[in-house]
């Protein structure tokens, strides 16, 4: 036991570091409890390839999932997480992903429908002494390389605005949280959901924002 925190004390010590790194990779979550963890495959990779186009950064263009309770967490900056249906964390998952966003990591979810009553009450496990915050419409994540008056609506769920939700440690971002938005459906290939081009491109330039707020600036609040 004292072997494997010692290796994960030098992983978050090194991920801390790779925040600000040009050439990176960022992964998303495998997570337990039945939802479709895989929803959206071609989300990422789009992303990437626009960030990369039109922020001139070096994010590889292979997007791995990763397990929540895996040392290779700690091999990602950034991790996104989406789905539609039931979120399970164990304990030890619990503790490695606490382990890894204190650590320098950022973990972005992003409400498919059907996440929401799943989703809170395990951020709640995860920070049980932190609530999440909604980020106002001047926030920073907004004023990147697009200009945004808070968090574009790509889909319609239940007629509820969208809000950017986050938990805050020590002025730092860790988890950020897309509420009634859908930006991972508007990062998909344009033939899976039949988004008209504006919508697409807002979501993209959206995502872009919080990959270059991450990045760029260490997700200081």
């Amino acid at each position: 036991m004292r072997t494997i925190r010692y290796i994960v004390l030098i992983v978050v010590v090194s991920l801390s570091h790779q925040i600000n790194a040009q050439g990176f990779q960022i992964a998303v979550l495998k997570y337990s409890g039945g939802g479709d963890y895989y929803a959206n495959p071609t989300s990422l990779p789009n992303l990437v390839a626009f960030v990369n186009k039109n922020l001139n950064l070096s994010i590889d263009s292979d997007v791995p999932y990763v397990e929540a309770g895996s040392l290779d967490l700690f091999n990602y900056p950034f991790v996104h997480m989406t789905g539609h249906g039931n979120v399970f964390f164990s304990s030890s998952e619990l503790e490695n992903m606490r382990l890894y966003l204190k650590g320098g990591g950022f973990l972005h979810i992003d409400d498919n429908y059907g996440l929401d009553e799943f989703i809170r009450p395990e951020i709640q496990k995860l920070f049980p002494n932190d609530k999440l915050v909604e980020l106002p419409f001047n926030h920073a994540i907004f004023k990147q390389e697009y200009e945004f008056t808070g968090l574009p609506k790509i889909h319609e769920h239940d007629g509820k605005r969208p809000q950017a939700l986050a938990v805050i440690q020590n002025g730092r971002i860790v988890l950020l949280y897309t509420y009634e938005t859908d930006l991972g459906d508007g990062w998909e290939d344009e033939s899976v959901h039949n988004n008209p081009e504006h919508k697409r491109q807002a979501a993209l330039q959206m995502g872009a924002n919080i990959l270059q707020f991450v990045f760029l600036n260490g997700a200081l609040e």
